[in-house]
């Protein structure tokens, strides 16, 4: 018995090894490089009405029956459960499996979902197809299998790390985010899943995106822990040439926070998923606060093969949200760490007008010096890191809120605004009693430097920069700039605020 077992298990782990020879990227990069020889045609998106006509709380009625897991009864570290199309959800995506035999199709079963009070035929639905996935595994409870990452909607996928709850958004790919012309929208058409092993503490999944000007091969490898890890690998295949290419774009929320306070009464001091916009490069790290502007904002920053960005919520303070139901507190921030040189370009910066807080209104991506030419290929890794508990900062001194107030004091009000940057960590722990760093400020021809004071914040051991200013013209940004320099050198993150401009 003893050796039939282990003639078993030795059989089961060739098989297994023989998984990465049956189906691997360059697999999904034949498939994407022979769609994008041949002209483009749109999915169909055309759903049966019951479906299309459901609003949100009756298409969350639709539910995944938890039993019916992949994986449920196999007693493997991660299982998956599938998204039903409806609503604006309209996009049928293939799902597969790859195995030691080869791959095979995950077949649509409507009896596997509970459709809730909506009243649904799930006869009439049997070769329907599903809208994406999600991957559970047992982040924070070692009985209890949580969500990991989900795919569901053109390119977008999220992830959560311990102790997380959904917040941002990843994308595979944007393409002219801002512009005129309208944005395009590539879409994963089709996904391959790794049956893992019992010991594997990763999942590998693969992706065939299209679009009307590029094809391309994606592959996922996602490591959960206290900050997951999605390791991108992509090969990209250019019908035609595209004049603004988005490189691992973040997608998140911002309604307002201390710096730019509600337009109405809320008792919630701060409502955003992320606060900042983070880019370290070869000479700097810089730290953008967003905002929430009155008409589209497109900043950016330049940079030579950047060292990484993200869309981060440093702010871990409950009582700074007070929101018990969506607990912004606890939303993770994305932090991008290229893989290799990618050149020169620039980290850019999406900002778009919300009354709410139900719109993602924020993008961040990186955008090639040299866009590419139809026929060109573009192959491209880097890895995002879901985090919370061990967010990825500078070295040095780095922003730890932003406030801003009117600069009149009593009623000699006037059109001036005071920030109040506040520094901490880094160098300024290690500076000695009588030490005091110097504020380097800037500001853009569109303003002036009021008043400038540099204090010492005994709360939290750092230093404070208090700015007051004045615009010239409220129909232009005005951009702002501090930094703390000891002696010659920075001893922090550079503040870059930008005040949007407002509406003739």
């Amino acid at each position: 018995m003893a050796r039939k077992a282990l003639l078993g298990g030795l059989l089961i782990l060739a098989a297994f090894s023989q998984t990465a020879q049956a189906f691997d990227f360059n697999d999904v990069a034949r498939r994407a490089k022979e769609i994008a020889g041949k002209p483009y045609v749109r999915a169909d998106t055309q759903l049966p009405k019951p479906l299309t006509d459901l609003n949100y709380e009756q298409y969350k009625e639709i539910r995944y029956k938890a039993d019916k897991a992949l994986w449920r009864s196999n007693k493997l570290p991660f299982e998956v459960q599938f998204y039903h199309p409806g609503l604006y959800f309209n996009q049928i995506v293939k799902l597969n499996l790859v195995t030691a035999d080869g791959v095979r199709k995950i077949p649509f079963q409507p009896e596997n979902f509970d459709y809730g009070r909506n009243n649904i035929d799930p006869d009439k639905l049997r070769d329907l197809g599903f809208a994406g996935f999600r991957v559970h595994f047992p982040l924070n409870d070692k009985n209890v299998r949580d969500e990991l990452i989900a795919f569901q909607g053109a390119s977008f996928f999220r992830a959560l790390g311990k102790n997380q709850v959904y917040g941002e958004s990843a994308r595979g790919l944007a393409i002219d985010t801002g512009e005129l012309s309208g944005e395009e929208f590539p879409v994963f058409r089709e996904f391959w899943i790794e049956w893992p092993r019992p010991e594997d503490r990763e999942l590998t999944i693969y992706a065939l995106l299209d679009s009307r000007r590029v094809s391309g091969a994606y592959r996922f490898k996602v490591r959960p822990g206290d900050s997951t890890a999605t390791e991108v690998k992509a090969r990209l295949y250019f019908r035609d040439g595209v004049g603004k290419l988005g490189i691992a774009p973040l997608t998140s929320m911002f309604l307002y926070a201390s710096h730019q306070p509600p337009a109405t009464d809320d008792y919630r001091p701060e409502v955003h998923d992320s606060e900042g916009l983070s880019v370290q490069t070869d000479g700097e790290w810089i730290w953008r606060p967003l905002v929430n502007p009155k008409r589209l904002l497109i900043t950016s920053f330049g940079a030579s093969s950047p060292r990484g960005f993200g869309l981060m919520q440093r702010d871990r303070d409950f009582a700074h949200y007070e929101d018990l139901d969506t607990r912004y507190d606890r939303k993770p921030s994305v932090w991008v760490v290229p893989k290799g040189d990618w050149g020169r370009g620039r980290v850019e910066l999406v900002q778009i007008p919300t009354k709410d807080a139900t719109n993602d209104n924020v993008v961040a991506y990186w955008v090639p010096e040299q866009g590419p030419h139809a026929g060109s290929t573009m192959d491209l890794e880097y890895t995002l890191f879901w985090q919370a508990n061990q967010e990825t900062r500078p070295p040095l001194a780095w922003v730890a809120q932003t406030r801003r107030d009117h600069g009149g004091v009593g009623r000699d009000t006037d059109n001036s605004l005071r920030y109040i940057v506040d520094f901490q960590g880094g160098p300024l722990e290690f500076l000695k009693g009588d030490q005091k760093p110097v504020a380097g400020l800037w500001i853009s021809d569109n303003g002036e430097i009021l008043d400038r004071q540099l204090v010492r914040n005994d709360a939290t051991g750092g230093w404070r920069v208090i700015m007051r200013v004045r615009r010239s013209d409220d129909a232009r940004p005005l951009e702002m700039r501090a930094v703390l320099r000891n002696g010659d050198d920075n001893i922090s993150e550079t503040w870059a605020y930008i005040l949007p401009p407002e509406p003739r």
